[in-house]
């Protein structure tokens, strides 16, 4: 275990019927990291994450929260403990206002609406969004719901967040103001694992990536290292990918 574990999946494993969705899977974060989880389409990624955060049992294997056993505990029980997801499709309460919706999260903790709605604030100003707060949900940008989904789940106060292909559909500009974002969100003390296809973002923001296909764990290490790896490379970088990775990570990126 790496001094300071938040978190350790070990041997998770998951079937479908005949499809074997997860093969004994492992993975762990240390308190503050940002780590990456990498693959095909199909990989896997969202069921471990979903293993993790207790949405779907496993068939075997174990999860361990902060010295915890939190193996196929229900999601909101697991959210308490400070460990919270998001979600690849986002589907914010579309005729509540921005400021409604991060108070869904922070009733969480807090059961007076005033108290929730001064605490929905104050995270929508972490998150660069306080213009936004009276607007409907369903008039924003899919940046703007993005950015929305994170502040749900930081509203609800997490340890360890679990971000689900946030930079999904975003545009690179885009892409290049939600990074520091997330920076800043380790900054205060929120480690994060990340499931993200957008490899330059995770090679700006991680300092270890996991790379999974066909449900099992093939390689790990920081992001230029893991360009290097064939296996990496064959199952789903490609070259092109792999030289601008490992360009990236020369010039300065955690390595």
């Amino acid at each position: 275990m790496p001094a300071g574990a938040m978190l350790q999946a070990r041997s998770l494993t998951r079937r479908f019927g005949g499809l074997l969705a997860v093969d004994a899977a492992s993975l762990e974060v240390a308190r503050g990291e940002i780590v990456g989880l990498i693959g095909p389409n199909g990989a896997g990624k969202t069921t471990l994450f979903a293993i993790i955060a207790g949405f779907i049992a496993p068939d075997r294997g174990t999860v361990w929260f902060d010295g915890a056993d939190v193996t196929a505990r229900p999601p909101h029980q697991i959210c308490r403990l400070g460990l919270v997801r998001t979600f690849q499709i986002v589907q914010p309460f579309g005729r509540l206002s921005v400021r409604e919706n991060i108070a869904v999260g922070a009733h969480l903790h807090l059961r007076d609406r005033e108290a929730a709605l001064a605490h929905a604030s104050a995270v929508a100003a972490r998150l660069g969004m306080a213009a936004l707060l009276d607007r409907p949900a369903a008039t924003l940008t899919v940046a703007g719901r993005k950015r929305l989904e994170i502040a749900r789940a930081l509203a609800t106060n997490p340890r360890l967040l679990l971000l689900d292909e946030v930079m999904a559909g975003l545009n690179p500009v885009e892409v290049e103001e939600i990074v520091p974002v997330l920076r800043g969100v380790r900054d205060a003390g929120v480690t994060i694992l990340l499931i993200e296809h957008v490899m330059q973002a995770v090679v700006s923001l991680a300092e270890r990536v996991y790379v999974l296909n066909h449900g099992s764990i093939i390689a790990e290490g920081p992001p230029g290292r893991i360009a290097a790896m064939p296996e990496v490379v064959e199952a789903y970088l490609g070259h092109g990918a792999a030289s601008r990775i490992a360009a990236q990570a020369a010039a300065g990126s955690p390595s």
